[in-house]
């Protein structure tokens, strides 16, 4: 039977390997400007769209404007330049600018700092909201990912079809300490390591505690 032993040292080995790893975007973001509202735009910029693109992304954007007021000073325009190319970008300098007007209309220009609120705001899903909650608040939060899902299956953690279950049994299954960063290693691990398809497998550390559950070709 799997036990919170056993989690705990994959935890361990992955948290040690990826140690000269840079964060993910959205991670470098809380820790960088520590601003849940940056952090909030940080998650929507990043919405289908790569790392090495998302961050450069913010930094232009937060330089132009780091507060709702700020971001809705500029033009939609403005905002699509700074944020381009991300994906999507024009639909979400649009968003960016609504977002903004939500905030200041309903909560006087904070994000707020709980799940059911954050949901409320048009755009954010349960992602996004746990995102939010552990790099904008430092609070805890189980953010699933298609990184997360994948490897959370295939270490046989869960036994999940989507995100969302998958984010309902970790709550149950995995210890509370291992919450917070438990998202931004996972979708490291599955960049480099546990990739969707043919997961390096001979390479990795914490084969020896991994089922591979789903696995079907791997190097």
């Amino acid at each position: 039977m799997l036990s919170n032993e056993s989690i705990g040292r994959v935890i361990r080995i992955i948290r040690e390997t990826l140690r000269d790893f840079a964060s993910p975007s959205v991670t470098l973001v809380g820790k960088k400007w520590r601003s849940p509202y940056l952090v909030l735009v940080s998650c929507l910029l990043s919405l289908r769209t790569k790392d090495e693109t998302t961050l450069p992304a913010c930094e232009r954007l937060f330089v132009l404007a780091d507060t709702p007021v700020a971001m809705l000073s500029l033009s939609v325009e403005d905002i699509e330049r700074a944020i381009y190319p991300v994906g999507f970008y024009r639909t979400k300098a649009r968003r960016l600018k609504e977002l903004s007007a939500v905030l200041l209309e309903r909560f006087g220009g904070e994000v707020p700092d709980t799940m059911k609120a954050l949901l409320s705001l048009k755009g954010v899903g349960p992602k996004t909201a746990n995102l939010v909650l552990v790099e904008g608040f430092g609070k805890y939060g189980i953010c699933v990912d298609t990184h997360v899902h994948r490897i959370s299956n295939r270490l046989g953690y869960v036994q999940t079809k989507t995100p969302q279950e998958t984010e309902a049994a970790l709550r149950l299954r995995l210890p509370r300490k291992f919450w917070k960063d438990y998202n931004s290693l996972l979708v490291l691990w599955g960049q480099n390591v546990c990739r969707p398809v043919s997961p390096k497998c001979s390479l990795c550390p914490v084969a020896g505690d991994c089922p591979r559950v789903g696995v079907e070709h791997s190097r």
